[in-house]
């Protein structure tokens, strides 16, 4: 039986295996191309990291706007429900892989809520 999530070591693990998945995904790279480009994915994955570590343990390490991130992004390259679709069916299929229980089903619904979120902000249900 899988464990759930118990540290910021499994949430980084979840994380980098999603964006492993997102860089090798030709509709999903766009978004990511300059963190690979410039050779700053580790600390994005890092500054990831800390976002999730505050929703899943309560801590307040992350000190940025996640929707304000996304919708700046979106000036530059727009985003497109299909990409919150396969956003979310990487991020679930990896924490299923990884883990089970409590704190994974709690990722999977805030993600949920977090992509939901940012496509009314970004227009997409119009």
């Amino acid at each position: 039986m899988k464990s759930d999530i118990t540290s910021r070591e499994d949430i980084l693990l979840i994380i980098t295996k999603f964006y492993d998945q997102l860089i090798d995904d030709d509709t999903m790279y766009p978004f990511f191309k300059e963190f690979v480009q410039q050779k700053t994915l580790a600390h994005h994955l890092d500054v990831i990291t800390d976002f999730w570590q505050d929703i899943l343990f309560d801590t307040t390490t992350y000190k940025s706007n996640v929707l304000q991130k996304h919708v700046d992004k979106n000036v530059f390259i727009a985003f497109k429900k299909e990409h919150f679709s396969i956003w979310l069916q990487y991020l679930f299929s990896t924490i299923d892989i990884h883990f089970s229980g409590l704190k994974s089903e709690l990722m999977k619904n805030r993600a949920q809520s977090i992509a939901t979120v940012m496509q009314l902000k970004m227009n997409l249900y119009n």
